[in-house]
């Protein structure tokens, strides 16, 4: 199985926007239409790369959108970037999200006691490579952290891609401490403070602050997509979230988006054009005492 993208517009502006093919030619949704499992037997679950490691764009996918494409996240009408906290640059992983899972507003969680953020789960790739943006890549599951962001709860689960050359070596959050020194207690401090030169307090978490062992972060993906598949069932109340998509509904129901559809929702956009630049502030470090 095997996906492409499509850029459109012009890349670092407000029109920009990446969709999804399958290996048909098919436009699909990389929030419905890519399966949670690149291999379910074994473990290995598909990771769509929003944001290459060492990068700035707080790109995501339009939850909210139809065919869900990645575009830059907008905040007060511009783009978003996320600050260089000392001694951070950019994301310090490949950052993305797990397909057909969403962590539900509705549902207060066990351990966290906070409700979901509305989005699919979030993977940090610890890997070697730097991926691309819309990359669609195969990962095995490490751990998981349970942040806490402005009162919901905000999982970021700990991956490595299976085609590393050291994914042999990684199989449980205690290789990564051991064989990536200080990349956790980094990973934590990133997402503390990450929206603090934005004026917000620093983010909390769960158990501590404590990373949970690979078995617990399999058993929460598969929570998330248990509410996923409870979503596109229409168990659950879509609220403003787009749950069209052209390969998992049947041809019934209010989700399905027909090869048409889809097609003249890209073609109604820009072909992609020239990048505008990326504003100087963007590189600027930040400190403060923690």
């Amino acid at each position: 199985m095997s996906f492409t993208t499509e850029e459109r517009g012009n890349p670092n502006t407000l029109s920009y926007r990446v969709y999804f093919k399958n290996s048909d030619g098919k436009y699909i949704s990389p929030f419905h239409d890519i399966p949670m499992y690149a291999d379910e037997a074994q473990n290995i679950f598909h990771m769509v790369v929003e944001v290459p490691r060492w990068t700035n764009a707080k790109m995501e996918i339009a939850t909210k959108d139809l065919l869900n494409p990645i575009k830059q996240d907008v905040k007060k009408g511009k783009l978003r970037y996320v600050a260089n906290v000392f001694p951070h640059k950019g994301y310090i992983w490949n950052y993305g999200a797990i397909p057909q899972t969403w962590e539900d507003p509705g549902h207060k969680d066990n351990d966290t006691g906070c409700c979901g953020d509305n989005d699919p789960i979030d993977v940090c790739e610890i890997g070697s490579k730097i991926c691309k943006r819309g990359e669609v890549i195969k990962v095995k599951i490490l751990g998981v952290l349970a942040m806490i962001d402005e009162g919901e709860t905000d999982w970021k689960v700990i991956v490595i891609n299976v085609e590393d050359p050291e994914a042999k070596d990684f199989n449980n959050i205690s290789d990564v401490r051991r064989l990536r020194p200080g990349y956790l207690e980094a990973t934590v401090d990133w997402f503390r403070r990450y929206k603090v030169p934005d004026g917000k307090p620093e983010n909390q978490f769960a158990f501590n602050g404590e990373f949970k062992e690979k078995d617990f972060a399999i058993e929460t993906i598969k929570s998330t997509h248990a509410f996923w598949k409870a979503l596109i069932s229409q168990q659950t109340k879509a609220g403003e979230l787009n749950c069209k998509n052209t390969c998992v509904s049947s041809a019934d129901s209010p989700f399905c988006c027909s090869a048409d559809e889809a097609k003249a929702v890209v073609d109604a956009t820009c072909p992609c054009g020239d990048a505008d630049t990326i504003p100087d502030t963007v590189d600027k470090w930040f400190y403060y005492e923690k």
